[in-house]
């Protein structure tokens, strides 16, 4: 396999469809930001970790900046970037522009559907722009990785996932010593179709 490209990307995200859940009454909508940028020879993607909370199902886990949509966001894409701008400090409008958007996802937590479909919005960073990255407390680190290794299956590895009633072993992506997994991991095979 070649080396993903942005253009590529941008082209694919473009020219076919994603896939739009079916809306009900009380319907929760969420939207992430998968940042991408182009290096001389391969793709970067950013990606967070979580902070520890009880309260979050997600916690601890890698994942792309993003949270549920609030009344006053426009479309899922403000809501992608306003999440960004509160996670990490980054104001997409100033230094990215949106591409499009992969599959929705229905979100589980700890096993469980939760009624909360999730797009990936992705968005190129600009050439050369500066990021300056001041994660708040939900994130306790931000992490870029190469698409290439991920892309060619080079990373691939797996989770042991334990429940009441269950003991499961998950495909993920080993990311410099931090598992990609669960939503983050069905985002990304979404992004790779795109490229393939």
């Amino acid at each position: 396999m070649t080396a993903p490209r942005v253009a590529l990307l941008a082209e694919r995200l473009r020219t076919r469809d994603s896939i739009v859940l079916q809306r009900h009454e009380g319907t929760r909508t969420a939207a992430v930001a998968a940042i991408v940028r182009q290096l001389d020879d391969d793709v970067e993607i950013l990606f967070i970790l979580r902070a520890q909370h009880e309260t979050d199902p997600w916690s601890g886990q890698m994942a792309f900046p993003g949270g549920r949509s609030e009344p006053h966001d426009p479309d899922l894409v403000a809501t992608a970037a306003r999440e960004t701008l509160e996670e990490i400090g980054v104001d997409l409008a100033a230094v990215a522009s949106p591409l499009g958007h992969l599959d929705e996802i229905e979100a589980r937590a700890r096993g469980h559907l939760t009624g909360l479909i999730v797009r990936p919005c992705v968005f190129e960073l600009h050439p050369g722009a500066e990021l300056t990255i001041e994660p708040n407390g939900e994130v306790a680190e931000v992490v870029w990785a190469r698409l290439g290794p991920l892309f060619r299956g080079e990373s691939h590895t797996t989770i042991r996932y334990q429940g009441q009633g269950y003991d499961l072993s998950l495909p993920a992506y080993d990311v410099d010593g931090r598992t990609v997994w669960g939503l983050t991991y069905q985002m990304l095979h979404s992004l790779f179709d795109r490229l393939r």
